[in-house]
């Protein structure tokens, strides 16, 4: 006898259906597991087996169980598919007798502990967009992953605690057990353990280019002395970024299940990610990769914030592998069994300490910091020590807080999602030539003004328009419809040199 089953393997963010073919012919009793599979494929034999015993289930002796994970030249990884394994092996026995609607229109992912109860698996939200896309009705998941499977309307989820439960349901001796969907709820104004720019005291300067960076997505540098406050302002700064939509919640979530950092208890991310890279990092472990292609910080970071805290500090090949992400938002990565892209759309802020160095390090610094990678950042920032005064003020001393700055970079924000309504960009930094030259038009005085910029601070084809577009979001916030001089001005004054 045959049986048939879906499951899914994840490749990059996408699930690709596996057809789980489970047969039985007379011999020794044994399993053999084809297809592809790696060592976590392999062991579970021993797991189903083992599953199957306890939970009640009697397999007859003598006979030979092979499976067969199709299709046979894609890798297949994890232990995802003892579940649809072990009810394969209860149907080709006899054991479990189940309606034929079943198979065609139900996937099954699952791992199973030895007492036959069902553990977390990772990427069960991308196998429920690919039911969706695949056109199957029913999505059968551990009880853990109930939830995450939920966020995805119209199908059918099914969330049992262990493999028995799981086949009474499909028998109809018991109902289908209810999965909660998380409840869409309004973002807080502070994400939970951000710093609110209230409390940084003085910085005024800082604090407008990060919200002409949180307005326009755009690149930014700290540079100052230790202690004048920049870590203080990277963190602040995920408080004044627009809510996500929920279309970025699914997107970062989606990358979060894959890497298996969803937070316990939370099948949806509604905060921006901030991750706060050590110089320490790989190339690695800043882009993604593995034996089996993970997404790395720049993909988990998507749609928020990338910390590159003393990026001086930072070898010279790591800090270069950010250039192609920076400008296609997105990374590929390739591997001798195929390659596998993931979301990049993050905003760099980057950190250093210039006074660390002596001046005759200044080259070292550039070195280390190439001049493309800096042409990538639209903004540097001068941060200076904070006044003494400033630092003695009361706590009600007229600093503004994030939510007063929140209300006008959204406000920015709502003026993009009307100017981008007919194309697929959001954000003033994703424009590209033609757009600019399109929807960004400037008057003869703020042409001369640039035209004398790139003069005299040597700024390259991808600077100037990076000017264009930061002066764009200066105006979006100032609520003009035309870029004026003075926003092209303030734009170029972002424009510095690293030693300067």
């Amino acid at each position: 006898m045959l049986t048939q089953l879906t499951s899914f393997q994840n490749v990059g963010l996408k699930s690709e259906k596996i057809t789980v073919e489970v047969g039985c012919t007379q011999g020794e009793a044994k399993m053999m597991i084809v297809g592809l599979g790696d060592t976590a494929v392999q062991e579970s034999k021993q797991r189903v087996w083992m599953a199957v015993r306890s939970s009640g289930f009697k397999i007859p002796t003598g006979r030979v169980t092979t499976v067969n994970l199709a299709p046979a030249d894609l890798r297949k990884a994890g232990p995802r598919y003892d579940l649809p394994i072990a009810l394969g092996l209860l149907i080709v026995n006899g054991q479990a007798v189940l309606p034929e609607t079943t198979f065609s229109s139900t996937a099954f992912v699952g791992e199973l502990a030895l007492d036959g109860s069902l553990r977390h698996v990772t990427g069960v939200l991308s196998a429920a967009i690919a039911c969706r896309r695949l056109g199957i009705k029913t999505l059968v998941v551990p009880a853990v992953n109930g939830p995450e499977a939920a966020l995805i309307p119209g199908l059918t989820v099914i969330a049992p605690q262990n493999l028995k439960e799981l086949v009474q349901i499909l028998q109809g001796a018991l109902p289908i057990p209810e999965v909660i969907v998380p409840a869409s709820s309004a973002a807080d104004t502070l994400p939970e353990g951000v710093v609110d720019f209230a409390d940084v005291r003085g910085q005024h300067h800082a604090k407008r280019a990060l919200e002409i960076a949180a307005a326009g997505g755009h690149n930014v540098l700290l540079s100052g002395a230790p202690g004048a406050g920049k870590t203080l302002l990277a963190r602040a700064f995920r408080g004044i970024l627009p809510p996500l939509s929920s279309e970025e919640s699914i997107e970062v979530t989606q990358i979060y299940s894959v890497a298996n950092l969803l937070p316990e208890n939370a099948p949806l991310i509604r905060s921006r990610p901030f991750r706060l890279v050590h110089h320490t990092a790989s190339g690695v472990s800043i882009v993604g990769g593995g034996q089996v292609p993970g997404p790395g910080e720049i993909s988990l970071a998507h749609r928020g914030v990338l910390f590159l805290d003393e990026i001086a500090e930072f070898p010279p090949q790591v800090l270069e592998v950010l250039r192609q992400p920076l400008e296609d938002r997105t990374i590929t990565i390739t591997r001798a069994q195929g390659s596998v892209t993931f979301p990049a759309d993050f905003i760099m802020v980057a950190a250093m300490n210039p006074s660390t160095y002596s001046a005759a390090s200044a080259q070292r610094i550039k070195r280390r910091i190439s001049a493309p990678l800096l042409d990538r950042i639209d903004l540097t920032i001068d941060v200076q020590p904070v006044a003494i005064e400033d630092l003695q003020a009361p706590p009600s001393s007229g600093e503004e807080t994030s939510a007063a700055i929140l209300e006008r970079v959204i406000r920015a924000r709502t003026l993009q999602a009307l100017r981008f309504a007919h194309l697929s960009i959001q954000t003033n930094k994703e424009m590209g030539v033609k757009q600019i030259d399109t929807l960004c038009p400037l008057g003869e005085a703020s042409q001369q003004l640039l035209r004398t910029a790139v003069q005299r601070m040597g700024l390259s084809a991808r600077a100037y328009h990076r000017t264009i577009k930061v002066a764009r979001t200066i105006a979006d916030l100032g609520g003009s419809d035309a870029i004026e001089t003075v926003h092209v001005a303030e734009a170029l004054q972002y424009r510095q040199n690293i030693d300067g």
